[in-house]
């Protein structure tokens, strides 16, 4: 029973410091209040600050963007430049060997028709032709 009672006024004590310990109001002092608005006045100087830094950034960000497309138009325009070079090249290298070409089968068709108009007052030729199947 001792033990009971022991108990039960450990326990109303602790709640009466507990209960009045949460109840106590808290006071500001003028002190507090001119702190909390130079507080607040940092904070509102620092957020301005934070702001043309972002502003200062996007600036840059659209002058690096433009100079990016610039570069890009630079890299296409002298791709487009060799290609067309590489075909200019390539024509005016090939155009001579065709035109040689061209005159060697024209004097081809000349000798041919030649040796047909002989073969047919050479019989002999005529058989060498037939034979090449030339005839």
């Amino acid at each position: 029973m001792k033990k009971e009672l022991v108990i039960f006024l450990s326990l109303c004590i602790i709640a009466g410091y507990v209960g009045t310990g949460t109840a106590k109001e808290i006071q500001y002092s003028l002190e507090d209040r001119e702190r909390l608005t130079r507080l607040e006045v940092k904070v509102e100087e620092g957020l301005k600050a934070v702001n043309q830094r972002i502003d200062g950034l996007d600036k840059r960000i659209d002058g690096l963007q433009g100079l990016m497309y610039v570069v890009i138009g630079a890299v296409i325009a002298q791709t487009i430049g060799i290609v067309g070079f590489v075909l200019w090249d390539r024509r005016s290298a090939l155009a001579p060997a065709i035109r040689k070409n061209r005159e060697l089968e024209e004097r081809e068709e000349t000798i041919e028709k030649i040796l047909k108009e002989y073969a047919k007052q050479e019989p002999r030729l005529a058989e060498i032709l037939k034979s090449a199947k030339l005839l």
